[in-house]
């Protein structure tokens, strides 16, 4: 089958799409939030670069939503208030605590020293309680429903808007 005759998008597309689209959101309003504190000009240009592509990864992206089994938006009544801040500051620890994980598993690989392997393997371990409880708490307050793709697509959706219309 060809690829323009494709009408919905398979299963594992859909999540690879909500990781990098929900990571890429949450890294743009980072950046947006923090471009006034930049304290020099090159690095902000660089800063304005990286927020530039993101933007574009975003816009990109957020076209095959409609094609994901699945989606079916947000909705209205889902008005923005007070919690979304928390879901915000929580998303930033579920990605701080997935990248813990995956660079630990990865330095594990590279290490040959049976101390700092050991070392590693309990900070990995660590991590993964770590990204228990915090994913845990999201879920408990509806700021990562995993298991409604639908709602959790549609939040993707809400969350790549709102970093795309973000004033930095």
């Amino acid at each position: 089958m060809v690829h323009e005759e494709r009408k919905m998008l398979a299963w594992h597309e859909t999540m690879e799409l909500h990781e990098l689209v929900a990571f890429q959101s949450l890294e743009l309003m980072k950046l947006k939030m923090s471009f006034k504190k930049v304290p020099e000009q090159e690095l902000k240009e660089l800063y304005r670069k990286c927020i530039h592509e993101l933007e574009a990864n975003l816009n990109e992206l957020i076209k095959f939503y409609p094609s994901a089994q699945g989606y079916k938006g947000r909705s209205e009544e889902q008005s923005e208030d007070l919690r979304e801040d928390a879901g915000f500051y929580a998303g930033k620890l579920l990605s701080l605590s997935k990248s813990s994980v995956r660079n630990l598993a990865a330095a594990i690989t590279e290490t040959a020293t049976p101390g700092l392997r050991k070392t590693f393997t309990n900070q990995l371990i660590a991590a993964i309680h770590g990204h228990e409880r915090i994913y845990n708490y999201m879920l408990k307050h509806g700021y990562y429903p995993s298991y409604d793709l639908g709602h959790l697509l549609g939040m993707d959706i809400h969350n790549a808007q709102k970093a795309l219309k973000m004033e930095y």
